[in-house]
């Protein structure tokens, strides 16, 4: 694609003076035609450099770009890499709780707060806080998958002005297409541009007790025939499960190959920190690499003599480090830092570290192919599996990056095979609505207007394509149900229903009359039984019966009676067709005592070969063939009067059906069919219809769950936010109508700093796991205060549980005594020293607490008080290592 002519000033070669991609000068070319991008490409391809390309040709404007990112670690490391390229004067950041420079030209920011800054403008404008921005570059945009914070990303390209393009960087994922139109549709002309090129390849390799092997045949792009199971031993069950190879060896393997430096994934935070434990008195750099981790390191323990652990530091020296959440931070910065320059050779890492942070190694260890989740254990899916392993190869160093998967007792070369060969997940969405998002749409849009945003989401426009199929199938059924109303138009609607009424009347009749016949041959039978015991050899009968399986009854004469089950006899019976009958009482219809008897041989008997039990009966022979001739035709039995009486009615029932005019039109039972197909047709079709509309819509049908919420709660007047649902509208959390109820409530109003710093991390604090201990006392005052909230807490769980409404509403004690604690000034060795807590969950815990203090004084309609103790509580707490170290250079 030809690429337009620049302004003078922006130079293309001046700025990359190295050779473009063919995807990146697409991306490049759709950007100067003034089209926003979507760009998939695989992971280190060098998507970044069209963000970077944006701000270039913003600069050249005198115009500003915004950088969002998912992780405020991730904005921090685009802050230094954005300062080292363009200036530090140019760059600013914004990540809720830190501000540097935030009018500069280039601010990067969470993707939150981009979304934050949208709410307060009407949709489609351009408000205070965009002004002059050309462009939005939406780093990681495959993010929209996360479940908790994906809608986030689909906010953010919803409320964006169409004026300022779009710069969506995602890893590749199999419905790009589909993502692009939806943009399109809902923001403005956009570009997908898609590569699945990757400058630096890569090889995927399995680790085994015997060593590490190619895991795909170069020829057939199979698995490697050396991998393949011996012919006989393919079933695990039979013999010990395979080995897992040892962690040492295969560390040597990589050390020995030169496959270093290695991001080493295991999927649990002590499983990291054992790894680093295997590898004592294992060192991985050379001499002048150990002097340079010590200078660095040396000085970062100088700086922040807190920062240094047991187990961490001594490990660092020698090249070898773990990266996991319950890290500090700082820590984890510095081992970034020292793997980015390529003197920590093995990192062991959980699947975090894959999520955008930039540490490009030459090799990736994974460790297993599966993880535990919430909903149990699984194989990881393509996209996991892509996402870890394209952080292998490091472009401008690397020919070829490896990928190296191992064997576990659960998982062997055929699921690395599977995964290395399978395409990307499709994006999905993750779409809801909160009480937040209620609030702020309707201080600036009426119901019609929010009601036409929440339907352009991007989960809407997946729905629709997933129910096109259905509704195709209505529009059949619709079609099918015209054609048969038009076959009705001749047919007198009077007419059929008298008909229809004439046909279920002669229904009722037949099923009377089949009741009275019953009745009748019940009575009858009684008659019978009283008589039928005394018969004799000779007499004349009729049999039906189950045992006698016939619909009609057969005359037969008595031969015989032998002892039956209990006190009823049975009876041998040989019947008018020459066959012998062994019946039970019940299976004789009638009994024909009047009629004269037969002669029946004494030594008349069944063939031997008959077993005497009811149900059974055999062919006669010659000799029972001529007294079977003697059997006479019976009379049939005579039914009672009312009988007599319904047949009758039976009777002139269908001889006004037979006479009835509808016989003119055709065959009246395939009117009545096609008259029954329409009711279905119609019943089928509105069913249909009412489930595609509540899927369709619901997520509308959840905003309008939300908004009746807040009106039971006083936070809308009808449809206008009240002083309380300001409040909410002005919080961010988890469930802003809780922290706004709690805020607003008072309770909280003349709470210590120090106290209220504890009851703040209560109403944002998960619930802990079961085993989370914490040796701290909770203050009284806390409790009290925590107490007084607790019923508003219970109304709002029932209110949402009738509304199905599945938000959190966080108010958890056992592990806020923490934040007490460090508001009151105690030493962070001695805090983590009284807490089962990793550090950087302790570090996590009272981050989110100072992201909700940080709000509180900029909250509306809050007490001063509340502002006021919010402010010291920040100052109490916002020290190392909680605080960011982020100067303005």
């Amino acid at each position: 694609m030809k690429i337009p002519q620049l302004q003078a000033d922006l130079n293309l070669e001046s700025i990359f003076p190295f050779e473009l991609d063919e995807f990146q000068r697409q991306a490049i070319a759709a950007l100067n035609a003034n089209r926003s991008v979507v760009v998939c490409a695989p992971t280190g391809s060098g998507k970044t450099l069209i963000g970077e390309y944006a701000i270039y040709r913003a600069l050249s404007r005198s115009k500003r770009v915004f950088y969002t990112t998912p992780l405020k670690a991730l904005s921090n490391q685009k802050l230094r890499d954005f300062r080292d390229r363009f200036g530090a004067d140019l760059v600013g950041l914004l990540t809720g709780d830190v501000s540097i420079n935030r009018d500069a030209p280039i601010l990067v920011m969470t993707t939150e707060i981009f979304r934050n800054m949208l709410y307060g403008t009407p949709i489609g404008e351009v408000g205070t806080s965009l002004e002059g921005v050309e462009a939005v570059v939406l780093d990681e945009c495959h993010y929209m998958n996360d479940r908790q914070r994906g809608t986030v990303w689909e906010e953010s390209i919803i409320y964006c002005p169409p004026d300022i393009q779009l710069v969506a960087l995602s890893a590749t994922i199999a419905n790009s297409d589909q993502l692009t139109d939806w943009i399109c549709r809902v923001h403005g002309p956009t570009e997908l541009i898609y590569s699945e090129f990757r400058p630096v390849p890569l090889e995927f390799y399995f680790g085994n007790p015997k060593g590490i092997f190619p895991l795909l045949d170069p020829k057939t792009g199979k698995i490697n025939p050396r991998l393949r199971p011996k012919k006989g031993s393919s079933d695990r069950k039979q013999g010990p499960r395979p080995e897992t190879p040892k962690l040492i060896d295969t560390v040597g393997h990589l050390y020995s190959r030169d496959m270093l430096p290695a991001i080493y994934f295991i999927f649990s935070r002590r499983g990291c920190d054992k790894a680093v434990e295997e590898l004592a008195g294992v060192t991985l750099v050379n001499l002048e690499e150990a002097a340079q981790l010590k200078i660095q390191i040396d000085e970062f323990l100088r700086r922040n003599p807190d920062a240094g652990r047991v187990g961490q530091v001594e490990p660092l020296y020698r090249g070898i480090a773990a990266h996991h959440a319950g890290i500090l931070p700082a820590w984890k910065g510095l081992v970034e830092e020292l793997f980015q320059q390529g003197l920590i050779k093995v990192v062991f890492a959980t699947e975090t570290l894959a999520a955008g942070i930039n540490m490009p190694a030459r090799t990736t260890v994974i460790s297993t192919l599966s993880k535990r989740t919430d909903r149990g254990h699984r194989l990881l899916n393509p996209s996991e599996f892509l996402q870890m392993a394209g952080r292998a190869g490091r472009r401008g160093m690397d020919k070829l990056g490896h990928v190296v998967t191992l064997q576990t007792p659960f998982e062997g070369a055929k699921e690395a095979v599977y995964l290395a060969t399978a395409k990307p997940d499709p994006l999905m969405s993750q779409f809801a609505p909160s009480y937040g998002m209620v609030l702020n749409l309707l201080q600036i849009h009426n119901l019609a207007e929010a009601k036409e945003l929440i339907e352009r989401s991007f989960g809407q426009y997946l729905a629709t394509l997933y129910l096109k199929p259905q509704y195709d199938a209505i529009a059949e059924m619709e079609d099918r149900l015209a054609d048969l109303q038009t076959q009705m138009q001749s047919v007198d609607e009077d007419r059929l229903n008298h008909y229809e009424k004439l046909r279920q009347r002669l229904k009722v009749e037949r099923q009377l009359l089949k009741v009275l016949e019953e009745q009748a041959l019940e009575a009858r039978i009684e008659q019978l039984s009283l008589t039928i015991n005394f018969a004799m050899s000779g007499t004349l009968l009729s049999l039906r019966g189950k045992h006698v399986q016939t619909s009609t009854p057969i005359p037969a004469v008595l031969v015989a009676k032998i002892p039956g089950s209990g006190q009823a006899p049975y009876f041998i019976c040989l019947g008018r067709d020459n066959r012998w009958y062994v019946a039970a009482s019940s299976d004789i219809a009638d009994l024909f005592a009047e009629f004269a008897r037969l002669d029946i041989p004494e030594h008349l008997m069944p063939p031997v070969e008959m077993p005497l039990k009811p149900g059974q009966a055999r062919k006669g022979n010659e000799e029972t063939a001529t007294i079977a001739a003697q059997i006479p035709d019976l009379p049939p039995w005579h039914a009672a009067p009312e009988v007599l009486e319904q047949q009758h009615r039976v009777i002139a029932v269908q001889e006004q059906l037979t006479a009835h005019p509808l016989h003119h039109l055709g065959n009246p039972a395939s009117i009545l069919k096609r008259k029954t197909r329409i009711a279905q047709l119609q019943t089928e079709i509105e069913e249909r219809q009412a489930e595609l509309e509540r899927y369709a819509h619901r997520h509308w049908e959840e905003f309008l769950h939300l908004m009746e919420i807040l009106q039971r709660f006083g936070a809308l007047d009808d449809l206008t936010p009240t002083n309380l649902g300001k409040v909410a509208a002005a919080v961010r959390g988890d469930n802003e109508l809780w922290l706004g109820l709690a805020l607003a409530s008072g309770e909280l109003d003349n709470l210590a700093p120090h106290h209220l710093a504890a009851a703040i991390a209560a109403l944002v604090t998960e619930t802990p796991r079961p085993d989370s201990w914490v040796r701290y006392l909770l203050s009284e005052e806390v409790d009290i205060a925590l107490a007084s909230i607790r019923p508003i807490r219970r109304q709002l769980f029932q209110l949402q549980r009738r509304y199905n409404v599945t938000i959190p509403i966080w108010l958890e004690y056992d592990l806020v005594a923490l934040i007490e604690q460090w508001s009151l000034g105690v030493e962070w060795t001695d805090l983590c020293a009284n807490t089962s807590l990793d550090e950087g969950d302790v570090v996590r815990l009272l981050r989110r607490t100072l992201d909700l203090l940080s709000q509180i004084p900029h909250v509306p309609f809050l007490s001063e008080s509340l502002r006021r103790n919010a402010y010291r509580a920040i100052q109490l707490m916002d020290r190392f290592p909680v605080n960011e170290v982020l100067e303005e250079e």
